[in-house]
């Protein structure tokens, strides 16, 4: 809880459900904010194992995805990044092998049309139920934090 609480002092942040998490990155434009997230990764000596232009399918298949749905995405740009901490893995298959599905942990960044002057940074918590799930939660806020504070 200290971490999530620390994680609030340094900008705005909506909780979207009860296990989604962002933050607005003030004064940073989408390009400067992935580059802050990826090297913000690195830095913990992790490596990107993914970069899912998200936007890119939700553009493609705006207009299949039924009667009513609007015709264009919702983002500007939006993509999630992926990556793991092997010491994070194995601690939380320990725990618990199912866990397996909470690898690879994400962090999509979402420039969107109503708010195109905005970078938000958004990921899912994966509970505090056990130690894993913790050091987990706590990474990724780590990697948040760190990724605004390199964005500025």
């Amino acid at each position: 809880m200290p971490a999530l609480l620390a994680l609030f002092a340094f900008s705005r942040h909506v909780v979207a459900a009860d296990d989604i998490v962002s933050v607005v990155l003030p004064g940073t434009d989408f390009q400067a904010a992935r580059e802050a997230l990826i090297e913000s990764i690195e830095e913990e000596g992790l490596v990107v194992s993914a970069v899912i232009p998200f936007n890119d399918m939700l553009q493609r298949t705006a207009a299949a995805s039924g009667p009513g749905a609007p015709l264009t995405s919702p983002f500007l740009r939006a993509e999630i990044v992926q990556f793991c901490s092997s010491r994070i893995a194995w601690q939380l298959l320990t725990e618990d092998r199912a866990q397996i599905a909470l690898c690879p942990l994400s962090v999509s960044l979402q420039q969107r049309r109503d708010a195109p002057g905005e970078v938000r940074l958004a990921w899912r918590s994966v509970g505090r139920s056990s130690p894993g799930r913790v050091a987990a939660d706590a990474l990724v806020e780590r990697l948040v934090r760190r990724a605004e504070a390199l964005a500025r």
